[in-house]
C-alpha cells in the first residue's frame, strides 16, 4: 500500500458552521472537495498521528464513499485506529458515546441532521472532540483557516475496507474495528431508565407509535422499544435507513411528521407517540390528542427526571439556547438550581457539561440531551418521557395541565421562512437591528417594549464571547419574539422568528397557541417587515 500526496488548492464555501459542514451532495462529490476538508479537519486537530477516532453517519447518500475516503485519509496521516459502526451507520449520540465510552482522540460524523438526502440534496460531515462533543467556534474556525491555506492532502492507496462484517481488521499500519453500531447505546440507556418498570407498562397494554423517518434512529428504537422493552412489533414504523429517507424530510416537527400527528390525534390513537431525525438526535413527542412542544418537553423532563434512575439525585442545572421558552428556568429556579441561556448550537452546552454545572440541556428545535453524552439525543428524550409516565401513571395531557398549574404556561411557538435569497434576509435582520436601541419604550401591538438587543454570550466555563447570536425584543408584560437566520440550511436563508408570551395562571393556561401568540406575531412583522419584504404570505413552516 502506498501513501499519495495530492497537490490541491483551496476551495471556498468550507466554513463549518453550528454542526460542521453542509452543502448539497454534489458539492461533496466535486474533486478534491472532501479530501480538502478532511486533511483541514486532521490539520487542525493537531494531525491524526497515533490518534484514535470513531466513524459513522446517518446512512444518507454518498455516505459509504465518504467512510472509506476517511479511513484511507487517516491511515495515511498516521492514525492508530478507527472505530466503525456496522455499514459506517451511528446515529450522532451513539458516535458521542462511543468517543467518550473508548477515549477516543473524536470523530467524524457523516450527517446533515434534519435535511432531507440524496442526490439532488444534502450531505454534511462535522468533527467531535474527545469529550465527544461538536468542535468548539476555535476549533472550526482552525479547519476552516487551514481550508484557505491547503496545498496537499494526504490518502493512502487500498482496496475499500468491508463495513458490514463486524471485527477488527487493518489498513495499512492502522487498525479498522467495525463495531454494531446499536449495542453499546442501548445498553447504556438500560443504565439510565427502569426498563423492567417500562416492559411492564408496555405489557399492561400502553400503546406507542415511534416514526423513525426511515433515518437513523430505526435500528436502535426497534432494539430498545420493541426488542428489550416488548412494545409489539410494528410500534417503530419507517425503521430501516434509506440513503434519501424514503423521500422524506427527516425533521420530526408538526408539519414534516404529520402522518405520525395524523395518528396521534385520531379517535383510536395510541397513548404516547414519537418521532426522530436523520442522525438521531432531535425528537418530537406527542400525546393523545396532544402535542407537546420542545420548549414545554424539556422543563417537564427537567421537573420529573428524578423519577428516572439514572437521574435518582436531582440534577446540577438546566441550560438551554436562547430562543428556546424560558419554561425551563422557572422549574430551575423552583429546584433551587442553575439555568443558563446560550446561542443556538449543541457545542456551547459542552463547556457546562463538562464542568459539571448542568446535567439537562434542550433546544426549541426539537433537541433535548443530558451529560451521558455531549449531543442532543432524540431516543434518550423519549425514554425519558415514557420513565415519566410510567412512574406517574398520567397521560401526556394530564402531566402538561399538572405542569403549567404549578409553573404557569409560556406559550412558545417558531415561524420559519425558509430559502430566502440571503440578501434579503440579511436585509431584514440588519434593518432591525439598526433600530434597536430606540425600540425601548416604545409600543407595539398595544404591547410596550422593555428591552432590544442583539444576544452576546459569555460562556462561565472559558470566557471566551460569541457575539451576534439573535435580535431579542422583551415586553414588559413578559412576552418576547426573537429573530435570526439559521446556520444549518445549505440554500438561500431560512429566518426563524420565535415567539413567546407567559401566562401565570389559574386562567388562561389552555389557549390555542397561535392565537394567544398573535400580537406578539403582529408586533413582529411590523417591527421586521417580514412580509412587505420577503412577499410571503406567512411563514412555511410553524412548530
Amino acid at each position: 500500500m502506498t501513501i499519495r500526496t495530492i497537490a490541491t488548492q483551496p476551495i471556498d464555501g468550507q466554513k463549518p458552521g453550528t454542526s460542521g459542514l453542509r452543502k448539497k451532495t454534489r458539492v461533496f462529490m466535486q474533486s478534491h472537495f472532501l479530501e480538502n476538508f478532511v486533511q483541514a479537519t486532521l490539520d487542525a486537530i493537531g494531525g491524526a498521528e497515533g490518534k484514535t477516532f470513531v466513524l459513522g453517519g446517518d446512512g444518507r447518500y454518498f455516505s459509504p464513499q465518504v467512510a472509506q475516503v476517511i479511513l484511507r485519509m487517516c491511515a495515511a496521516n498516521g492514525a492508530a485506529k478507527v472505530i466503525v459502526g456496522q455499514n459506517a451507520l451511528l446515529s450522532t449520540p451513539a458516535a458521542s458515546h462511543l468517543i467518550r465510552l473508548n477515549k477516543t482522540d473524536g470523530g467524524f460524523i457523516m450527517s446533515a441532521s434534519h435535511n432531507p438526502g440524496g442526490l439532488d440534496e444534502d450531505f454534511g460531515l462535522k468533527f467531535n472532540m474527545a469529550n465527544g462533543g461538536p468542535a468548539p467556534e476555535s476549533v472550526t474556525d482552525a479547519i476552516h483557516q487551514a481550508t484557505t491555506r491547503i496545498t496537499e492532502y494526504r490518502v493512502l492507496e487500498a482496496h475499500d475496507v468491508d463495513l458490514a462484517r463486524i471485527g477488527a481488521t487493518r489498513l495499512g499500519d492502522m487498525a479498522v474495528e467495525v463495531v454494531d453500531p446499536v449495542t453499546d447505546y442501548a445498553n447504556l440507556m438500560e443504565t439510565l431508565f427502569d426498563f423492567p418498570k417500562l416492559r411492564d407498562m408496555f405489557a399492561a397494554g400502553f400503546r406507542m407509535r415511534f416514526d423513525a423517518m426511515c433515518a437513523i434512529t430505526g435500528p436502535y428504537a426497534t432494539e430498545i422499544l420493541e426488542r428489550r422493552l416488548g412494545a409489539h412489533e410494528g410500534t417503530v414504523v419507517n425503521g430501516t435507513p434509506l440513503p434519501d429517507f424514503g423521500g422524506m424530510h427527516p425533521d420530526p416537527n408538526p408539519t414534516w411528521a404529520k402522518d405520525l400527528m395524523d395518528v396521534m390525534f385520531a379517535a383510536d390513537g395510541p397513548d404516547f407517540g414519537a418521532a426522530s431525525d436523520g442522525d438521531g438526535d432531535r425528537n418530537m413527542v406527542v400525546g393523545k390528542n396532544t402535542y407537546v412542544s420542545p420548549s414545554d418537553s424539556l422543563a417537564v423532563l427537567a421537573a420529573n427526571a428524578y423519577l428516572a434512575p439514572g437521574y435518582r439525585g436531582g440534577i446540577a442545572g438546566v441550560a438551554r439556547s436562547m430562543p428556546t421558552s424560558a419554561a425551563a428556568d422557572r422549574v430551575a429556579e423552583a429546584l433551587g438550581v442553575a439555568a443558563f441561556e446560550t446561542p443556538t448550537g449543541w457545542k456551547f452546552f459542552g463547556n457546562l457539561l463538562d464542568a459539571g454545572k448542568v446535567t439537562l440541556c434542550g433546544e426549541e428545535s426539537f433537541g433535548t440531551g443530558s451529560d451521558h453524552v455531549r449531543e442532543k439525543d432524540g431516543l434518550w428524550a423519549v425514554l425519558l418521557w415514557l420513565n415519566v409516565l410510567a412512574e406517574r401513571g398520567q397521560t401526556v395531557a394530564e402531566i402538561l395541565a399538572d405542569h403549567w398549574a404549578q409553573y404557569g404556561r409560556n406559550y412558545y411557538s417558531r415561524h420559519d421562512y425558509e430559502a430566502l435569497p440571503v440578501d434579503q434576509a440579511s436585509a431584514m435582520v440588519d434593518g432591525l437591528r439598526t433600530r434597536l436601541a430606540e425600540l425601548p419604550g416604545t409600543e407595539a401591538e398595544g404591547m410596550e417594549i422593555a428591552a432590544a438587543d442583539d444576544f452576546a454570550y459569555t460562556d462561565p466555563v472559558d470566557g471566551s464571547v460569541s457575539r451576534g447570536q439573535g435580535l431579542r425584543v422583551s415586553f414588559t408584560d413578559g412576552s418576547r419574539f426573537v429573530i435570526r437566520l439559521s446556520g444549518t440550511g445549505t440554500e438561500g436563508a431560512t429566518l426563524r422568528l420565535y415567539l413567546e408570551r407567559y401566562v401565570a395562571g389559574p386562567g388562561g393556561l389552555d389557549l390555542d397557541v397561535q392565537e394567544a401568540l398573535a400580537p406578539v406575531a403582529m408586533a413582529a412583522e411590523r417591527l421586521a417587515g417580514i412580509r412587505g419584504t420577503s412577499g410571503r404570505e406567512g411563514p412555511d413552516v410553524i412548530t
